[in-house]
């Protein structure tokens, strides 16, 4: 081989080289993983995740049930099976599941198996949607931390992966939307944005974590 075709060999090699190292960094830099939780209201669970550092999105939904494709009204009504849930998607170079599994625990009331706060009914429970055994593993464990932590039983299951179902546009940024409401239970013609705030406040969410959780609490307003 002549030392022009080495010389093209060795720069087509380091192009290559290059090439992949760039591509891995990329892929690294973008590199997204979920995680799915049910919290009670999902509008809420979306507003605190979605600050966190290295969260790139949440999105609202359905998680645990039977009936496929569910509207809300159908869950609301009850007898779909399902969770009001929330899909964590987020950067693990970032914040990790063990970050984000001990926020989640510290912005509920992980004793409560009725619902959440002044949201009543199996539709509100809390659970977490382990993808994989190692996700589960992280999910027991900060559970287990919840409950020495707080020195109570944590009824919070840890389920196994299942069909996550977004809900339709009109719940997904429901809390920082500035869509008007011709009717809401907390007043007439508000953004959908102030009407968020006002549902929070009405019920008793922060305060009651505050209540729970004290200087541990992870989202208070």
């Amino acid at each position: 081989m002549s030392i022009s075709n080495n010389l093209k060999m060795i720069a087509l090699s380091t192009t290559i080289a290059l090439g992949l190292i760039v591509q891995g960094t990329s892929a690294k830099a973008a590199g997204t993983e979920t995680l799915l939780v049910a919290g009670g209201c999902f509008w809420c669970v979306e507003s605190d995740f979605e600050s966190v550092k290295g969260v790139k999105e949440v999105i609202s939904g359905f998680a645990g049930g039977t009936t496929k494709n569910p509207t809300y009204k159908q869950v609301v009504a009850g007898g779909t099976g399902h969770y009001e849930a929330a899909q964590i998607q987020y950067d693990p170079a970032v914040v990790s599941a063990d970050q984000l599994l001990a926020m989640f625990f510290r912005s509920v009331d992980p004793t409560d198996a009725g619902g959440q706060f002044c949201d009543r009914g199996d539709t509100y429970r809390t659970a977490i949607f382990a993808n994989g055994g190692a996700q589960k593993a992280a999910a027991e464990k900060a559970k287990a931390d919840a409950q020495s932590a707080l020195g109570k039983a944590v009824v919070t299951p840890v389920l196994g992966k299942t069909t996550f179902y977004p809900a339709d546009a009109y719940h997904q940024d429901y809390y920082k939307s500035d869509e008007r409401l011709a009717f809401s239970s907390v007043g007439l013609g508000v953004k959908k944005s102030v009407a968020y705030k006002r549902y929070r406040n009405g019920c008793g969410r922060d305060q009651r974590v505050k209540q729970l959780w004290g200087k541990a609490a992870a989202f208070t307003h």
